[in-house]
């Protein structure tokens, strides 16, 4: 079955934070969003780029292999920038990105401490795992899963996108059924908003842009003190549209002039 995505982006800045670090996309083809990695410089900058490269490369369906050399170039992007400035050198972002496949599959691309979940059934259930030292103190039991959000090395990522020939990212093809509801999301949200919480604002939403709202209204009634990022997709059967991606936070903002001449 020809599958296409439903989806609206959402970012804020916060009230904490001069600059959105965050940047997304949402097609009816892919969607995405990237954190740009804290103690780095121009962490919009790195964000921003790897999400306009990734959309000016085009909208292909690809299969998993494709989706890989598209990533690939799109961090090459990101170090490109670096040997034009060195004073760029360490910028990084997280990405996790949904990518409709012409096999009819959806393709999950990660790295990094963004998420990404599914609601299928009434069931909310993460499809990520945490590129992050406090994830591996977790799951060697030297912490409690509950502690991880409050944990002082909670934003010390192990994996990030920056250009480097090293970074690493997971691919992977996932069943969709015509119905499910995917919530990509940097750590702005899930660091300052439990799970359950975010679980039935996204299910009592009507539509992805609704979803999208809620949460990231729900993240800064919290307190986040980080920007804050929601794409909410529904899965629906039919060919993708050729219509222009919105973009979100820093995405907004920066190389439009690039996308629109590619």
């Amino acid at each position: 079955m020809v599958l296409r995505l439903h989806a609206a982006a959402v970012s804020d800045v916060g009230v904490h934070r001069p600059v959105n670090q965050d940047a997304a996309f949402a097609a009816s083809w892919a969607a995405a969003v990237a954190d740009g990695v804290g103690g780095g410089p121009s962490g919009d900058l790195a964000s921003a780029a790897l999400i306009h490269r990734l959309v000016a490369i085009g909208p292909r369906r690809p299969d998993a292999d494709q989706l890989v050399e598209r990533l690939r170039l799109a961090n090459w992007d990101l170090r490109a920038h670096v040997e034009r400035d060195p004073s760029l050198r360490g910028m990084a972002t997280t990405f996790t990105g949904l990518f409709v496949s012409d096999d009819g599959a959806l393709l999950l691309a990660h790295s990094g401490d963004s998420r990404a979940y599914l609601l299928r059934d009434n069931v909310f259930s993460r499809q990520t795992r945490d590129d992050s030292y406090v994830q591996v103190l977790v799951e060697r039991g030297l912490i409690a899963p509950e502690a991880a959000a409050s944990h002082p090395r909670r934003n010390l990522i192990t994996a990030s996108l920056g250009g480097g020939e090293g970074d690493t990212l997971t691919v992977r093809a996932l069943e969709s059924l015509v119905g499910d509801r995917w919530v990509l999301c940097s750590d702005g949200l899930t660091d300052y908003v439990p799970e359950d919480d975010v679980a039935r604002l996204v299910a009592a939403a009507e539509t992805p842009q609704q979803a999208a709202e809620a949460v990231v209204e729900l993240a800064l009634q919290a307190g986040t003190r980080d920007n804050v990022t929601a794409v909410v997709c529904d899965v629906a059967a039919g060919e993708p549209l050729a219509e222009s991606p919105e973009f979100a936070g820093a995405a907004a903002s920066r190389f439009r002039e690039e996308l629109e001449t590619a």
